[in-house]
């Protein structure tokens, strides 16, 4: 008896030895397992993050107008840049000698301060956090800006060369751009080379206006702060319009809004007001006599000038282009503002006006070019450390994404921004 229950201990205790080992056992492979998982995870991310720090790419940039010439500064701000390359099929100096003038609002003043554009350093006046400058300064500006970055990106601009199939076809295929930023306005015809619809979808922006132009060559070409005034009525008794009796109706919406802006050799001015079925604003909508509006603008500019420049007179007068009557105001965008060309791997973006068209002129339309740019350094980024198709896809959803954001946010708020406030 005693004999068996020796015997019985010893087969217990072996039995717990062979427990003990299997449970060491069990405890060194999971953590021999686990090491070898966080030793995975490290390795895998560190050589990740090696990939997406070392990853360059090309990109391509068709126009040198403001928009094309700062997502340029863009990319090669971006770190993701290999190689830049900007085309405009004008030569320099019929692309700095455009007369227009800008005027660049708080937002866009931010975004571009961030991509290390000194104000201070560029021809042009304050006035109530907007910016004003010459198109051809700012454009050479922003040269100027590409040219200091050559010791760090090979940057080329190639001012008098036409972007078209041609050029494509003697780009060497491993050499084509990873990135195409298609900047050559509303009239360029580049989407067109790359296979990309032009159809455009047409929205309203519940408001009428009407645009003026003249240009007085006896007067100096400098920046000039914007003038804005509001709540105005035109007396068009002789034309059978009473306007006073309407103003005296407090179920009329405000009168009109006006902005004159430009240099002083090259003025424009903008007229608008919210979309209503008062009198006046259906006899202006209706009216044959295009000499109506011209008075407007002639009476309204010799009102609101500033006190240092001449007032308009018939001579004057007579040079000045204006719209017929008043227009609807129509906001329209690309249905297609970016594309993926899959044979050669190529993340085409559209941006500035090709993308979004106003057909009404604030002075501030570089603006909503500026908004589309915002989210291109993203869109460089995660195209460049892409690791398949499925990631720049998604990159271009999101670009198309922020591009309609924009589209639809000018739509709602963009007349109070530049007009009516």
């Amino acid at each position: 008896m005693d004999g068996l229950q020796s015997q019985n201990a010893g087969v217990g205790g072996i039995a717990e030895d062979a427990e003990e080992k299997y449970r060491a056992l069990a405890y060194d492979t999971a953590l021999s397992t686990l090491v070898a998982v966080a030793l995975y995870v490290v390795i895998k991310v560190s050589l990740d993050g090696f990939r997406q720090w070392r990853a360059k790419i090309s990109v391509l940039v068709v126009g040198s107008g403001p928009v094309g010439l700062t997502a340029a500064l863009v990319a090669v701000r971006s770190g993701k840049v290999l190689k830049l390359t900007v085309l405009d099929e004008r030569y320099r100096t019929a692309l700095l000698s455009r007369p227009q003038q800008i005027a660049l609002d708080p937002r866009s003043v931010k975004f571009l301060l961030g991509l290390g554009v000194d104000f201070d350093n560029m021809e042009g006046c304050w006035h109530n956090d907007h910016f004003f400058t010459r198109i051809g300064v700012f454009q050479e500006y922003l040269l100027s800006i590409l040219e200091q970055k050559k010791q760090r990106v090979d940057v080329k601009v190639q001012l008098g060369t036409k972007f078209t199939e041609d050029y494509l076809r003697q780009i060497p295929h491993n050499n084509w751009p990873r990135v195409i930023v298609v900047a050559d306005g509303s009239c360029g015809d580049s989407c067109s080379v790359l296979g990309i619809s032009s159809d455009y979808t047409v929205e309203s922006c519940h408001a009428y206006g009407a645009n003026a132009t003249i240009e007085r060559l006896d007067q100096r070409q400098v920046p000039t702060p914007e003038i804005r005034a509001h709540s105005l009525y035109f007396d068009l008794s002789a034309y059978g319009v009473e306007a006073f009796r309407e103003h005296r109706n407090q179920t009329t919406k405000p009168g009109f809004h006006l902005k004159i802006y430009g240099t002083f050799r090259n003025r424009y001015m903008a007229l608008v007001c919210p979309a209503s079925d008062t009198k006046m604003v259906r006899f202006l909508r209706q009216t044959a006599h295009s000499s109506i509006m011209k008075n407007i603008f002639h009476q309204s500019f010799n009102a609101y000038k500033t006190d240092i420049e001449p007032r308009l007179n018939d001579v004057t007068l007579h040079h000045m282009q204006c719209s017929r009557r008043l227009f609807e105001i129509q906001l329209s965008h690309r249905r297609i503002s970016a594309a993926y060309i899959e044979g050669d791997n190529v993340a085409v973006t559209v941006e500035g006006e090709a993308a979004r068209v106003l057909n009404f002129d604030t002075g501030c339309g570089v603006n909503l070019g500026m908004r589309g740019l915002e989210s291109m350094g993203t869109f460089i980024y995660r195209t460049a450390t892409a690791v398949d198709q499925n990631d720049i896809l998604e990159a271009l959803s999101a670009k198309m994404l922020h591009s309609r954001q924009v589209a639809e946010t000018f739509k709602q708020t963009g007349l109070a921004e530049s007009m009516y406030e």
